[in-house]
């Protein structure tokens, strides 16, 4: 390993395309499908793969502007940065610490999904013991380096696709043999196993179906998450724009697959098969494959959201480590890599702390606030390709540049603005407290607005 410039320790560039590919479809974590079904199927009408088109288009379009994002700037500060370079610096700060709200949370989510696993396979074992514990590992794994993860995610995803695999197919396997959820398929019900009802039928509503697909940003918050691996990712203009579009794709198409089955499976209200319509996962493999397949697959999606987790933790302290580079935030704190392990160790002890409140707060509510970050960051990552190279750099000489540089980002902005309309009103009003609490503490920062806001530059190190 080469010994860093002065003597200060920086990331190591030491991912490759699979690599970065593996730690975003574990922050995926594709079986989170089981775990938002019951929410979507309930705001959709049930028409949950139709949501996950909606959400897929919207993403796939952000992840494009991602990918010009990354080419003009590969730091690990993501929307932040991008924000910041392209628009405005005090801007960049309230995206960034917008964005933070969403990667902050997004360990905690993986936490929560844990304990609720492990407490329908061991409902006399206080909760707390599977959140302390869950959380040592999770911060564990993550001080010794993003490689380290990249290794022990490999070989979880594999067995996850597996595991979803054998669940369509026995999902499939009830449906041709005419059962569903409420037993026998009667021949005048709509969603018999080639119907076009999971999409659209005479009772869609196009507002309900966004606001499905408002909670399934979160399912595909790992693609935007990648970009803050852009200073440990070799090549990282050309890898990551490519792993962020085939991320999505892959999470997508497994995503509309599987919940095109299960909708015809679960035709009704979410209310009429499951107790906890924000926790149907153990209910849902229960139904399909029985108390024996539950127990099973429980007992490995344990283990699939804490590599979810970890992979959602390494982002996080990424993120703040760049801002606190900058000196937006103490820098002393959150500006630091550990010279042994090369980690931001304490953005690492941080969001593990953050993730040890799982014993506080319903996986609803967090799945909406950070989806309330995550729609922050789409949107400015779209603005931020119209602005860095059609008015910064006037690059629109050809009908190809304005296609990418102007119509693709205004067609992702749309897309994410039209989600921004149905986001829960609790959801949005916390999320507007969290950015009057940056909005203040960036006019300490630069005294009342009349210094500039800090930013980092390479010759600093």
């Amino acid at each position: 390993m080469s010994t860093p410039v002065n003597n200060v320790a920086k990331l190591q560039r030491n991912l490759g395309l699979w690599h970065v590919i593996i730690i975003g479809l574990a922050y995926i974590q594709p079986m989170t499908l089981l775990d938002t079904f019951g929410m979507v199927s309930r705001d959709s009408g049930g028409h949950v793969p139709m949501s996950y088109i909606f959400a897929l288009i919207a993403i796939l379009l952000t992840s494009i502007s991602y990918g010009h994002m990354i080419r003009a700037y590969p730091s690990s500060g993501s929307a932040y940065t991008y924000t910041q370079r392209s628009i405005n610096p005090s801007m960049g700060f309230m995206v960034g610490w917008s964005s933070w709200l969403d990667y902050l949370l997004s360990p905690l989510v993986n936490i929560i999904l844990a304990v609720i696993y492990l407490n329908a396979l061991f409902p006399a074992v206080n909760s707390w013991v599977w959140v302390i514990g869950l959380t040592a590992l999770m911060t564990g794994v993550n001080l010794f380096g993003s490689k380290i993860v990249a290794y022990f995610n490999s070989w979880i995803v594999f067995v996850q696709l597996a595991v979803i695999a054998v669940f369509v197919f026995l999902t499939y396997n009830a449906l041709s043999a005419g059962q569903n959820a409420d037993g026998i398929i009667s021949p005048d019900n709509a969603y018999h196993l080639w119907s076009m009802a999971p999409f659209w039928d005479s009772m869609t509503s196009v507002g309900a179906l966004i606001t499905g697909a408002t909670i399934l940003c979160f399912s595909f918050t790992g693609f935007d998450a990648l970009s803050t691996l852009a200073e440990e990712t070799k090549d990282a203009k050309r890898v990551l724009p490519k792993a962020m579009i085939l991320t999505t794709l892959i999470a997508g198409i497994v995503f509309i697959i599987s919940t095109y089955f299960m909708q015809i499976y679960f035709p009704n209200s979410p209310e009429t098969y499951f107790e906890l319509v924000d926790e149907t996962q153990p209910e849902i493999l229960e139904a399909v494959g029985g108390a024996a397949f539950k127990a099973a697959v429980l007992g490995f999606a344990i283990v699939t959201v804490m590599a979810s987790g970890i992979s959602a933790h390494a982002g996080v302290s990424r993120l703040m480590y760049v801002m606190g580079r900058d000196g937006v935030i103490s820098k002393n704190i959150f500006g630091k890599i550990h010279p042994k392990f090369l980690t931001p160790v304490n953005n690492i002890l941080i969001a593990g702390a953050v993730a040890l409140t799982a014993g506080f707060i319903t996986l609803e509510a967090v799945v909406n606030l950070i989806s309330f970050g995550a729609l922050t960051a789409f949107s400015f990552v779209n603005l931020s390709v119209i602005f860095h190279y059609a008015f910064r750099n006037k690059l629109i000489q050809s009908g190809k540049d304005v296609f990418n540089y102007i119509v693709i980002p205004v067609a992702g902005f749309i897309s994410v603005f039209l989600m921004w309309l149905e986001v829960d009103s609790t959801t949005f009003k916390v999320g507007l407290f969290w950015a009057a609490i940056g909005f203040v503490w960036l006019g300490i920062k630069t005294g009342g607005f009349k210094k500039p806001v800090p930013q980092f530059k390479e010759e600093d190190v």
